[in-house]
């Protein structure tokens, strides 16, 4: 009989994604007794290693698979094995070398491993070995990866799905910035205040270090059961200081690295045209999504800027015969035009983006686009070329020869069915960027989120200048724009004879003036701030250098060819083997222990690649993998702990209730439906009771509600009322400090963090914890709550049965100011209630607010404030004034 596999499951992800994946077995097997995460940040550079302990405690043999799914962007540096005291470790090698030992595993029906694509940022990496009888096994894998700042932010994620409890988990993020950490927060989808004494964040000037370390009784969902409560993601979102706009220089073991994102510049005026593939395949909910995310980009132009329309199937409609200023009723056109737009047919993406170029060469031709603009052209397809020109090397020479180098090519592509390389190479070879949009409920989102990323270029022609004898070895030093909200990077390597300074001059051209920025920096004190073996692994910034080097040298090769291509791909390999990373040149292979498989072959895919689908022969004569293997994922957050108030919420109002209102909670009657808003009311001076306030209001269909403002809370709440309904069908909370938005619908929660940044979608029946500076959203059992400790609380409900619709209710309002204002701020400015008292008899009374009266009654509704799990929903006294609230009151 065969001995029972069990899986090692360790998955991995990064912007930084970490995910990691064991299996404890039974006493009778594989135990998994220690799963470790290490990351340093330092200069947005990571260097994570994961480290994991097993035992066999079975009689016989198991085979343990380790599998880690980590970002795309990473390079694997290095991977062990070491088994009851005997390392066996992974060997880099160029990629052709070790296909042989690849393909020959393959052939005798071995596992040979290999990279996939498992996610939008995912790659999986995976590795099996048997292990004896109390065998000891400890697998251990370092990646590095140099985080990208975009719209504003730095991004560590981590994700947790352990599917089983774990004896020893821990996972430590260490961030050192010398610039200064400006702003730093964490989001988790699977907090829960039984598990926040497991998430502990410090944070000084400089450095910040987060640990999760639950314990087996903390990852239970249920005491005395199995089944663990992880199961979701962790985020690191953080910024740095920004003291000088010529950037910030640091220097360590001889290489040196130049952050660039100067602030406070005015911004570019645009000219972009928008080219939209309409054809079959973007029909149903592509299209849908497709619209709305034009509505909401054509929102955010700018009066400055000018755009125009493309629709492109088999034939290609131009919406204007030019572009047009972005006014507010050419804005206002254009998304009725987004609205109408069908799709049906076939794919002529070669006429399409001609089109466009045209119409920006007929503008440059008579002089319409502003001097110093930056023009563009975005085009969005999830198809190959089946209408025209079909051939995609024809196209990217017709359009490369269009363009000339003087507008700026995009491409985005929807889905898998698209011809990604050739995308990547149309946008590379014309100063773009490609990118994949994912089909998935929050595809719209991901287009916003990527035209926030060029809607705002702040200088172009960017070339950073050094002393001719004092560097070598640069990384790419000139860029043809810089976006707010990103960052320029160049990294090398100092000469022998640089002691003292380095100087740095940065030129760079705005619509308006020529800019040089310099700063100059002593090499020797900068040296002296990577000392802490706790921040940083030995020659860091050596390694960020070639990572850097390698990426740029990989995508450069995308649109070269020949000669110059094989050259670009030789020195990225020369430099992927020097430093051992794990590139797309190369693969690593593993060894084994004596008597088992002689190898495995682990190799990199590219973007390109996603769409193939890679199969694993994980067998052997002594040992198969168990059909039902989980996956454990990790991640981590901050030591912010839930307030006393959040662990029941309506307890505020029921406690007092009950004792003085017994009946009516006793015998309540006919329950009526729950109530658009709940106000929690500030207490009367002879009364002990926190009074409650429900209301509804109905407002136009055609315009938001302005619910509630307080300027000096920087909180703003509208909504969209739908009166064929009786329901809110969006809400929105605003908040100026920090700048974040939340919006709700019936289906999903999406918060937009600053002007223009980059949103997040959730779901109702998910969980999220999310801490920033002045702000804190925890979402768990369908309540959504938004606090701090000197805001006023907003929660925020999506009922079902018996009642659908958006719910909202106010708390700890003794945080308003004398400046609220709105359909419901206006009850916490000048709220009196009648002198005499309720009415013991009927319930009702009266309150004067602004001069206006209104008649209100005690009656018990549903208690939508609490969980969402009750069923049937509780419910609870509150105040209910008789007519509902119009909206221009």
């Amino acid at each position: 009989m065969e001995p029972a596999a069990h899986a090692l499951l360790l998955p991995i992800l990064l912007l930084l994604l970490a995910s990691l994946s064991p299996i404890i077995a039974q006493e009778d097997g594989i135990d998994l007794y220690s799963l470790t995460v290490d990351s340093k940040v330092t200069m947005r550079f990571a260097h994570t290693t994961i480290t994991s302990r097993v035992v066999n405690k079975a009689k016989e043999a198991q085979e343990a698979i380790f599998q880690v799914e980590l970002p795309r962007r990473a390079f694997i540096t290095n991977f062990c094995m070491i088994i009851d005291g005997v390392t066996y470790p992974g060997e880099i090698k160029e990629k052709a070398a070790a296909q042989e030992k690849y393909s020959s595993a393959v052939a005798r029906g071995q596992s040979a491993g290999i990279i996939r694509a498992t996610g939008r940022n995912l790659e999986q990496f995976q590795v099996s070995v048997n292990v004896a009888p109390t065998a000891k096994v400890t697998f251990e894998l370092v990646y590095e990866e140099l985080l990208r700042r975009q719209l504003g932010k730095y991004e560590l994620m981590l994700k947790v799905r352990p599917q089983q409890l774990v004896k020893h988990l821990q996972i430590d993020v260490h961030i050192f910035e010398p610039q200064g950490i400006s702003s730093l927060e964490t989001e988790s989808t699977f907090m829960t205040k039984n598990l926040a004494d497991a998430l502990t964040m410090t944070q000084n000037e400089t450095k910040a270090h987060i640990v999760f370390k639950p314990s087996v009784t903390q990852q239970q969902k249920e005491p005395g059961k199995l089944d663990t409560i992880l199961d979701g993601n962790f985020i690191v979102r953080y910024d740095v200081n920004r003291a000088t706009a010529a950037g910030d220089i640091q220097i360590e073991n001889g290489y040196f690295v130049h952050h660039f994102a100067p602030t406070e510049l005015p911004t570019l005026p645009k000219n972009v045209v928008f080219v939209i593939d309409k054809s079959g395949s973007m029909s149903g909910r592509k299209i849908k999504q497709t619209q709305e995310a034009l509505v909401k980009i054509l929102s955010d132009l700018k009066p400055g800027d000018q755009f125009n329309l493309v629709t492109f199937s088999g034939l290609v409609t131009q919406w204007k015969p030019a572009l047009l200023q972005a006014l507010t009723e050419h804005v206002e056109e254009a998304k009725k035009f987004a609205h109408s737009i069908q799709a049906h047919g076939s794919t002529n993406i070669n006429e399409a983006v001609l089109v466009a170029v045209k119409m920006l060469d007929e503008s440059n031709r008579k002089e319409q686009l502003p001097t110093g603009s930056v023009s563009m052209v975005i085009l969005l397809t999830d198809g190959d070329p089946t209408e025209g020109e079909k051939d995609p090397q024809k196209i990217q020479e017709n359009v490369k020869v269009a363009i000339e180098g003087q507008y700026y090519l995009y491409c985005l592509g929807f889905g898998f069915d698209v011809n990604y390389a050739f995308l990547e190479k149309l946008a590379l070879e014309n100063g773009g960027v490609a990118r994949r949009i994912y089909e998935d409920s929050d595809a719209d989102l991901q287009l916003q989120d990527f035209y926030q990323e060029v809607a705002n270029p702040l200088l172009t022609m960017v070339k950073f200048q050094y002393p001719e004898n004092a560097v070598e070895h640069l990384t790419q030093d000139n860029f043809r724009v810089f976006f707010k909200g990103s960052e320029l990077v160049v990294a090398g390597k100092l000469q022998p004879q640089v002691q003292d300074l380095l100087s740095a001059k940065v030129n760079s051209q705005s619509h308006t003036q020529n800019f040089t920025f310099q700063t100059e920096v002593n090499v020797v004190d900068k040296e002296r701030v990577f000392q802490s073996p706790k921040y940083i692994f030995h020659k860091f910034m050596e390694h960020l250098w070639a990572y850097l080097t390698i990426q740029q040298l990989l995508e450069k090769a995308v649109s070269a060819s020949g000669d110059e291509q094989k050259s670009l791909e030789a020195r990225a390999l020369d430099l992927s083997l020097k430093f051992s990373f794990v590139t797309p040149l190369t693969s690593m292979v593993v060894t084994k222990p004596e008597g088992q498989e002689q190898a495995q072959v682990v190799s990199k895919p590219v973007e390109a690649d996603n769409s193939q689908s890679f199969s694993f022969s994980l067998s052997s004569r002594n040992a198969r993998i168990s059909q039902d293997s989980k996956t454990i994922r990790s991640k981590l957050a901050s030591r912010s702990r839930p307030s006393p108030r959040f662990k029941n919420v309506q307890s505020r109002y029921k406690t007092d209730l009950e004792e003085s209102h017994h009946s009516v909670l006793s015998s309540p009657g006919p329950m009526e439906r729950g109530p658009h808003f709940i106000l929690s009311l500030p207490r009367q001076s002879n009364n002990r009771i926190q009074e409650a306030l429900c209301v509804d209001i109905r407002g136009s269909s055609q315009t938001p509600v302005n619910i509630l403002s307080d300027p000096v809370q920087d909180i703003e709440v509208t909504g969209k009322y739908e009166g064929s309904t009786d329901r809110f069908v969006w809400l929105q909370v605003s908040y100026r400090s920090p700048e974040v938005k939340v919006r709700v619908t019936q289906d999903s929660i999406v918060v937009t963090r600053g002007s223009g940044g980059k949103s997040s979608s959730y779901q109702w029946q998910g969980t999220l914890y999310l801490v920033m500076p002045g702000l804190k959203l925890t979402l768990e059992n369908g309540l959504l709550l938004l606090s701090d400790s000197d805001k006023v609380t907003v929660g925020l409900v999506s009922l079902g049965h018996p009642t659908p619709g958006l719910r909202l209710f106010l708390n700890d309002q003794g945080h308003f100011s004398s400046q609220a204002n709105g359909v419901l701020g206006q009850f916490y400015q000048d709220l009196q209630w009648d002198p005499a008292g309720p009415s013991t008899a009927e319930d009702k009374r009266e309150l004067s607010v602004r001069g206006k009266e209104y008649t209100v009654t005690r009656k018990p509704v549903m208690d939508f404030q609490g969980s969402r799990v009750t069923t049937p929903p509780p419910t609870f006294p509150c105040w209910t004034l008789e007519q509902p609230l119009q909206s221009e009151d």
